[in-house]
């Protein structure tokens, strides 16, 4: 009999997930990771980790399998925290969601299970594994949830096939809907509670407010550059190579002052995100104020009005040779070969056409409509069909 150790959050999907690998058999570990325990940024004065904790307790007991709690804190906030502070202070945008993943869920989380004598780690996430046979030896697939609308095979594109031959994803055939419904015929305590929004295991805190207790505040000015500046007509120069065309298309526009007005103050550029369009506080405008570009090192956030704003939109990105991460590592590329794919530079994003092509020194991720908001430090992920290939930071 095989044993799997669930990850079981207090949610209706992963309590979902541990019922489903009983029933195919399994013998079924509970495991509930606390993931924080510094009481002071718990903004919302509920404390979302004891009742998760406890609605994840009731349904082991339910479902008759061991339950226990894990307090994996100290290796959150290191490998989670401490890096996200980095990276907002340089000015990049980190997924928490991927990184958790990455980091806690199928690493940290994975060696306990695997010292309980587990044989897999399964989640409650939307998506499923397909195993290939390729010269006499398996490959692992990441592949799409059923469910169009809450396919999270994004979350997991960081993973490797070390951690993918370990993992199980239960409920990745079924709709939410269809969770739901096996929930209520279980008459499980979480089959009707709201999805948790927030960040990964840090309960029900909003990340900007959790930065902003964290990151001093400097106070800066907002400039809104207008749609026809000249910055947005230039020619492109005569470029000899795709490589340096595709560097010209995936820079980040060279604002300054001069080309804008001034229309507000703000608190830190490093509580901003381009494409952001909440906070900004400043009114009287036509359309609503966009965050096309922060400079952190200036401490000031460059505006325009409106979503077709051209300072949104790029048609290409580049990845570090050491931020490209493939699942498919048979379907690598080797410098100066390219690839069709489909790719998305955010969750739940549509699927969006676009060529790698890869040099020396790294990616570019070239699309085919220029995309909204592409922001350093976020992750893209390309697919083949429902099947992600890899992905990597945006640099």
């Amino acid at each position: 009999m095989k044993r799997v150790v669930v990850g079981l959050s207090g949610g209706v999907d992963s309590s979902v997930a541990a019922y489903l690998l009983q029933e195919q058999g399994y013998e079924v570990i509970g495991l509930f990771m606390k993931n924080w325990h510094d009481d002071s940024v718990t903004i919302s004065n509920e404390c979302p980790w004891l009742e998760d904790s406890n609605d994840a307790l009731l349904v082991a007991e339910k479902l008759g399998i061991p339950f226990q709690t894990v307090d994996l804190s100290e290796e959150y906030k290191e490998k989670i925290v401490d890096y996200m502070f980095k990276e907002y202070e340089q000015g990049r945008t980190p997924n928490p969601d991927v990184l958790c993943n990455r980091e806690i869920k199928f690493d940290v989380f994975l060696k306990i299970a695997l010292s309980l004598g587990a044989d897999y780690v399964a989640t409650g996430h939307y998506c499923r594994k397909g195993i290939l046979e390729k010269d006499g030896k398996e490959i692992y697939q990441l592949l799409a949830g059923k469910d169009g609308n809450k396919d999270q095979s994004y979350f997991l594109c960081q993973l490797s096939q070390d951690q993918l031959s370990k993992a199980l994803f239960p409920i990745g055939e079924l709709t939410k809907p269809q969770v739901r419904e096996i929930a209520a015929k279980l008459d499980l305590i979480t089959a009707e509670k709201k999805d948790s929004q927030g960040l990964c295991f840090i309960g029900k805190v909003r990340l900007p407010d959790f930065l902003q207790q964290q990151l001093q505040p400097k106070e800066g000015i907002i400039i809104e550059v207008p749609e026809e500046a000249s910055i947005f007509n230039q020619e492109m120069p005569n470029f000899t190579s795709e490589e340096d065309i595709f560097a010209y298309e995936s820079r980040n526009r060279d604002y300054s002052n001069e080309i804008g007005k001034t229309v507000g103050k703000h608190q830190g550029a490093h509580y901003f995100t381009k494409g952001q369009r909440k906070g900004l506080n400043v009114g009287g405008t036509k359309e609503g104020l966009y965050v096309i570009e922060t400079d952190v090192e200036k401490n000031i956030i460059y505006t325009g009005q409106g979503a077709n704003h051209p300072g949104l939109f790029k048609k290409a990105l580049f990845i570090k040779n050491d931020e490209i991460h493939w699942i498919r590592e048979d379907l690598a590329l080797q410098p100066n070969e390219k690839r069709e794919v489909m790719a998305r530079i955010r969750y739940r994003q549509p699927l969006q056409k676009a060529t790698l092509h890869q040099f020396e020194n790294g990616m570019y991720v070239v699309f085919e409509e220029p995309q909204s908001a592409i922001t350093e430090g976020q992750f893209v992920a390309w697919h083949h069909d429902d099947e992600v290939l890899g992905s990597g930071v945006i640099s």
